[in-house]
């Protein structure tokens, strides 16, 4: 390794007092993005960063090469038919973006995909928007909003060339191919028209980054006409806003992480009153679909006032409160959790988790007499590990369902499900390039056993001549455990890197995610927070205990809140790994969450509890907070955070004062800042490899490997 010495963040005593504990903060400094201090500091960290990766350089070089080897760079995605037209995006080699196009159908009957070829002119083709074009002179780019008129004719779509997530959106005419004068500045993703091209409707945030306002424009006039149609106060909440796929209802959605509420308004009368579908009730969460079921409209409520795994009810459009007329079509298991329903003009579409595992399932309406619905048809899939949902699939009248499906091995494809007989068509399976065998590798489930008996599920892909049932191999452990999300298998070009040169790559599936249903993520939030932890540290050792690595061999990994996850387990259990990669961590909950004016601070407390006036709660989370329980002269592992300046969801000051606090006690931590990005990190696909090479070559040196 190159010689010399890390940067030594200075000490300025910062006093932070609740619930009578003081607390002496000595980089909270650090969280000045105006000060040229603190800017100096990030790019000195960034210097000493890239000196320590330098002899990495060949092998990242190498990873690039490899991921751009097995790419099909110039490809095109599945058209998709929305109205008179199929969409889809080009990827062109040397290009970062995509290129969104549309070729208009053969007729209304047509619902057969055309099969394109890379390279090859599609006859009637619009370039509908260029993401390279707009990216143009920036050094970060992100596409927002996209949504086309019901009649085809404007787009409106959002650009963020910050990375702080707020879009500029514009109006395009998609006959001309130019941009209207309608330019409305600092707005959320998630921008709709209306039943018509008349009007859009779109979000915009506070001041703190929530969304929290919904605006109707007119076409053709200036952003300062625009009308506040809702506002929510309650700070817990955020807002969107959508159209049914029957386009016969806008629907404004407001959400906490552990209730909602609906407003549905007449998409016929865009500039009416929107009203309550469910008032909101402490606790319950609830989503709607419209449907038509034997000639009435309906409203589908899939909800959790009966059972934490929910249920899916029938009530009436018109009084959808009346319990007299509400029927339910999907009852509660405490086996599965239904996850959410999609209605069509025939059919329904149901997706849900049973095992661990994501399911699709279809249900035809009219098909029985009386009731209108008619059996639940589950989708065959019968890989050991695999991921499947719906999408694509913004028409009403059509009579197949676009679903993807994917697992470790299996690239990922898409499929036309044909309601009427069954019959599952492939229409494209992700190009590997440079003989791909998916009998090359194993995937395979295994069951931890944490503290206090829990079985905590673990996913594992490996190169299928690696002997793992003989002896230890280098391993890395990925982990989030937050918000409900599921982290499910699924398939990497990048990650074959990894598995070809002898990784054993796997997921530990810990309480907190939405795995095994609801109570799997109660028992991993707010007080139960520590359960996340302690199942990880239960998956290292399972995979140590069963002689599949060692502790030398053993690299974790996590991202955003798997990122604080990162750092509790570098506290509580630094010996049982020999490095721990950490992107965008939120290493510092405590202090983020003690603070209203931060950005979606106060949306946080449903999922992490509130410490500012809960004395509980404050010294539940600093127990476990990374940033203040770092241990001087602790053997921690080596260590590679990485994060971005321009991010609002975990400031890049979570990292920088983590860093700072590891390196005085004692550890060799490294520190990476993209100085023009946000969350997501950098933008662009090629950068997007160069980052991931760089990420792998480190974790290849820490295993040995480099």
């Amino acid at each position: 390794m190159p010689t010399g010495t890390p940067p030594i963040a200075q000490k300025i005593a910062h006093r932070r007092e609740h619930h009578n504990d003081v607390v002496i903060d000595n980089y909270e400094w650090l969280r000045d993005k105006e000060s040229e201090e603190v800017l100096n500091h990030l790019r000195a960290e960034n210097d000493w960063t890239d000196s320590q990766l330098l002899p990495l350089a060949g092998l990242q070089q190498s990873i690039f090469d490899e991921i751009k080897r097995r790419t099909r760079e110039t490809d095109l995605s599945v058209p998709v038919r929305d109205g008179a037209w199929w969409y889809y995006t080009r990827t062109i080699e040397g290009s970062q973006y995509g290129v969104h196009a549309r070729a208009p159908i053969a007729s209304p009957d047509d619902w057969n995909p055309p099969v394109l070829d890379p390279g090859v002119a599609v006859p009637g083709e619009v370039i509908v928007l260029d993401d390279n074009a707009e990216a143009e002179g920036h050094d970060f780019y992100s596409l927002g909003s996209f949504d086309v008129s019901a009649d085809g004719s404007y787009l409106a779509y959002g650009i963020d060339t910050v990375g702080d997530e707020r879009y500029t959106l514009r109006i395009r005419d998609l006959v001309t191919g130019l941009d209207l004068p309608d330019t409305i500045e600092d707005t959320s993703p998630g921008a709709t028209f209306g039943a018509d091209s008349t009007y859009v409707f779109y979000p915009t945030v506070d001041p703190s980054w929530r969304p929290d306002t919904i605006w109707r424009h007119e076409v053709g006039t200036v952003a300062s006409d625009d009308v506040a149609v809702f506002t929510e106060p309650d700070e817990r909440f955020w807002v969107g806003v959508g159209l049914t796929r029957s386009r016969r209802y806008l629907e404004i959605a407001a959400s906490s992480s552990v209730t909602s509420e609906s407003r549905l308004l007449d998409a016929s009368t865009p500039l009416g009153e929107f009203t309550v579908v469910w008032p909101r009730t402490e606790g319950v969460e609830y989503s709607l679909e419209h449907a038509v079921v034997e000639g009435e409209d309906r409203l589908l409520i899939t909800h959790n006032a009966s059972g934490d795994n929910f249920e899916v009810v029938d009530v009436a459009v018109d009084d959808p409160t009346d319990a007299s007329r509400q029927r339910v079509i999907l009852a509660h298991d405490p086996l599965v959790r239904l996850e959410g329903v999609d209605a069509f003009q025939g059919f329904l579409s149901v997706e849900y988790r049973r095992d661990a595992l994501s399911r699709v399932a279809v249900m035809a309406l009219g098909a029985t007499p009386g009731t209108g619905y008619g059996t639940l048809t589950e989708l065959p899939f019968t890989e050991t590990l695999f991921t499947v949902g719906t999408g694509g699939n913004p028409e009403w009248s059509q009579p197949t369902l676009r679903v993807g499906f994917t697992s470790f091995v299996t690239p990922s494809t898409v499929y036309d499900y044909v309601v009427s007989t069954g019959e599952l068509r492939v229409l494209k399976q992700q190009p590997v390039l440079g003989a791909y065998n998916p009998d090359d590798y194993t995937q395979r489930r295994e069951w931890a056993t944490a503290d206090d008996g829990t079985r905590v599920p673990l996913s594992l892909v490996y190169r299928s001549d690696t002997r793992i049932d003989e002896t230890a191999q280098p391993v890395i452990l990925y982990g989030y455990g937050s918000y409900e999300a599921s982290i499910d298998s699924s398939f990497s070009v990048a990650r074959l890197s990894l598995l070809d040169r002898g990784v054993v790559f796997a997921i530990a599936h810990v309480r907190g995610g939405g795995e095994l249903g609801r109570w799997w993520y109660e028992s991993g939030k707010t007080l139960t927070k520590r359960n996340t932890f302690s199942d990880f540290i239960a998956c290292a050792r399972h995979l140590i205990n069963i002689g599949a690595t060692t502790p030398q061999l053993l690299v974790a990994q996590g991202g955003s809140a798997g990122g604080l996850l990162m750092g509790a387990v570098a506290n509580q259990a630094p010996e049982l790994f020999a490095g721990i990669l950490a992107q965008v961590p939120f290493v510092d909950p405590l202090t983020s969450i003690l603070d209203p004016s931060l950005p979606l601070t106060v949306i946080e407390w449903d999922e992490w509890g509130d410490p500012l006036h809960y004395p509980g709660v404050y010294a539940y989370m600093k127990s476990y907070s990374p940033y203040e329980n770092v241990r001087d002269g602790a053997e921690y592992p080596r260590i590679l955070a990485m994060t971005s300046l321009n991010d609002t969801r975990v400031l890049y000051v979570e990292p920088a004062k983590w860093v700072a606090r590891l390196r005085e006690a004692g550890a060799t931590p490294l520190l990476k800042t993209e100085m023009s990005a946000g969350h997501g990190g950098v933008s662009g696909r090629y950068a997007r490899w160069k980052e991931t090479a760089c990420e792998y070559a480190w974790m290849l040196d820490v295993l040995g490997l480099a």
